[in-house]
């Protein structure tokens, strides 16, 4: 089979090989899945050049996530999903390979009217919106929540949860032509991150004041956000785009009480049960067939395509995510 391999973390393409590789044999209680969809996501590009939080160890497979269908597997789990299509989790070996090897619990069946290219991307993305809006926050009807990357793919699906769940969202894009997209999406208001756009947001708020924020940019715009905050607001950072840290007064925190938190989907996912699991995903599924989950495809690429893949991926203002087709 096939395989992308990071021999060495470094530069894009440089740190990738496309190679020949055996065969892999699931053992007990794991299944062997044939790929056929995989997504470009910021954390694999992150990942590849040793950047990432988590860095597995070299040599390594990139890849989170993607759809395949299970050709073999050994134990009773394996066996119920034999044949079946599944949304492939893979924090371990990495799904840029034509095969891969996953426990059979973490192989997700998900229901035939999901397409295949939907279906790749059914969870980092679609699960850590859901999650930081209802599980981590419980947001009431008609309350205001902040967030920076509105124009992002889990920025969208927050501003379609939104609207889904009637809760408002104040949205902040770094472009004006980004505005109409995020409102097109579901955004109650939507700001360009400049000149006055404080004061503009805080003549939208003042009244009822926004308890809850989401950051993904990091840097001085977090903390902007933050100092937006009404009193026992709550700040939940889930990315670090700019690749700066937060430059926090602990003066915004006294003050009215505020919290910072952290969320990263990997982390939260070790703290649920089965059942939680479960019912994420029978979730993530109906919103899909919704439409509020929905991640849009900026490119599909041959896997012998895949220095241009990941050219296309790493370019800011991509209109949506970028797969690679594996077999």
């Amino acid at each position: 089979m096939k395989a992308l391999v990071v021999e060495n973390w470094g530069p894009i393409p440089q740190a990738l090989k496309l190679k020949e590789l055996p065969t892999p044999v699931p053992g007990w209680g794991e299944v062997r899945v044939r790929m056929l969809y995989s997504p470009v996501n910021p954390s694999d590009l992150l990942m590849i050049q040793g950047k990432y939080g988590k860095q597995p160890k070299l040599p390594c497979v990139p890849g989170f996530e993607g759809v395949g269908v299970v050709e073999e597997g050994k134990g009773p789990l394996a066996w119920r999903v034999l044949g079946k299509r599944v949304a492939v989790l893979n924090g371990d070996s990495g799904n840029w390979a034509q095969e891969v090897i996953i426990p059979a619990i973490k192989a997700v069946p998900v229901p035939k009217d999901i397409p295949d290219e939907q279906v790749a991307s059914f969870f980092v993305n679609p699960a850590s919106a859901l999650a930081m809006v209802t599980r981590q926050f419980h947001i009431p009807k008609g309350a205001w929540l902040i967030q920076t990357g509105a124009s992002t793919a889990v920025g969208l699906m927050v501003a379609r949860l939104g609207r889904k769940f009637g809760f408002r969202t104040l949205n902040l894009v770094r472009r004006k032509e980004l505005v109409d997209l995020v409102q097109n999406h579901g955004g109650t208001h939507t700001l360009v991150t400049e000149g006055d756009w404080q004061k503009q947001a805080q003549n939208l708020i003042d009244s009822e004041g926004v308890f809850f924020g989401l950051d993904c940019i990091g840097g001085s715009l977090g903390s902007e956000v933050l100092s937006l905050l009404a009193r026992k607001g709550r700040l939940q950072v889930y990315g670090r785009l700019s690749g700066q840290p937060l430059p926090i007064d602990p003066g915004q925190l006294l003050n009215g009480m505020k919290r910072i938190e952290g969320f990263w989907l990997s982390e939260w996912v070790k703290d649920q049960g089965k059942l939680t699991m479960f019912l994420l995903f029978r979730e993530i599924a109906n919103l899909l067939k919704a439409g509020v989950l929905t991640t849009k495809t900026g490119g599909i690429f041959d896997l012998i395509d895949w220095p241009n893949a990941l050219e296309q991926a790493a370019k800011p203002g991509k209109d949506g995510k970028i797969l690679l087709k594996l077999n």
